[in-house]
């Protein structure tokens, strides 16, 4: 007995030094590890890197905090940084990277960002010690898979997001600050929301105002009448109960039995793997500045059957045969 107890103790023992002895990788999230796209982002890191690193973890929580208190999580994340003093630095999503970038900049350790929506040089200079993996959401080839699956084609959509710093980045990229454009022959007709009760008066009203499909893009940053962020949980389960017309998306956190139908989507377990590719390559020797900003890898068809029932819609072919099911 005294012996098997001596062995798993040095099991553990040889664990934890190795544990200690592993270069420590920092995490600074823009938004909280509850919010899904952070949640699929952190999975593929740790999956990924585990096994060479320590990976400590800052949530910003800057979807739900109002933007005056921004600043100080990025001091906090600031002051770990310096407390940790880390071989490398993961900045996920715009707000980390506008907060953090210029003083890890000036700091000179490497930093590999992901989920940037923004031009990254609209926060810091590109190059020396920061490089990354930046999200661009297919709005085109979304809309033309809704114009595959509700027949016939609509010819308006409606695509709404809050007005939060991620999607005012994401619009600006993909829209080009246009609140209408026509893209695969349907007229998609863009809303940024930021009031909760504006958000359900557009979507209850969807359909009289002439509209065929809503596209839900981002709904996090979503306010009350009290100024009380609302839930996104309890925003996507609204819109999605209460909608008049069939519900799509762009991120697959989104798909779901009492989410959306679906759509060609982002992943943000994609964006986890690439960010891990470019550490993996800047540990082993190679420059950041030596690595370009790369655009993630494309999207993948996504869909919930119990919505595509209950709009009796189908998907086909060679959607049908590259779907990745939810339910």
């Amino acid at each position: 007995m005294n012996r098997i107890l001596l062995a798993v103790l040095s099991v553990i023992l040889t664990a934890t030094i190795a544990a200690a002895a592993a270069p420590t990788i920092l995490v600074v999230e823009s938004y909280e590890a509850s919010y899904p796209w952070d949640h699929w982002h952190l999975d593929a890191l740790q999956t990924e890197l585990r096994a060479q690193f320590q990976l400590k973890t800052f949530e910003m929580d800057t979807k739900r905090l109002p933007a005056a208190e921004h600043p100080l999580r990025a001091e906090q994340a600031w002051q770990l940084y310096q407390q940790t003093n880390p071989r490398l630095v993961i900045l996920g999503d715009d707000n980390a990277l506008k907060y953090l970038g210029s003083r890890l900049l000036d700091a000179g350790t490497p930093v590999v960002y992901l989920g940037i929506n923004n031009n990254p040089e609209d926060y810091i200079p590109t190059g020396r010690n920061i490089t990354g993996i930046l999200e661009r959401p297919l709005f085109e080839f979304c809309l033309h898979t809704v114009g595959q699956i509700v027949l016939p084609p609509p010819k308006r959509v409606l695509v709404l997001f809050d007005n939060g710093t991620t999607s005012r980045a994401a619009v600006a990229e993909a829209f080009k600050n246009k609140s209408s454009q026509l893209i695969s022959n349907i007229l998609v007709e863009l809303k940024m929301i930021g009031d909760w009760d504006e958000w359900q008066q557009t979507v209850n009203t969807a359909q009289q105002q002439g509209y065929e499909a809503i596209v839900v893009g981002l709904y996090h940053t979503l306010t009350d009448s009290q100024g009380r962020n609302v839930p996104a949980a309890q925003v996507l389960q609204w819109t999605s109960a209460n909608s008049p017309l069939p519900p799509f998306t762009f991120w697959d956190f989104s798909v779901g039995a009492d989410k959306t139908i679906g759509g060609f989507v982002l992943s943000g377990q994609e964006q986890g793997k690439a960010a891990a590719d470019v550490v993996r390559r800047i540990i082993g020797g190679t420059a950041p500045a030596d690595i370009p900003p790369a655009v993630g890898k494309n999207g993948k068809f996504v869909f919930s059957r119990a919505q595509l029932q209950k709009w009796n819609l189908t998907v086909s072919g060679m959607i049908s045969n590259k779907t990745e099911w939810t339910d």
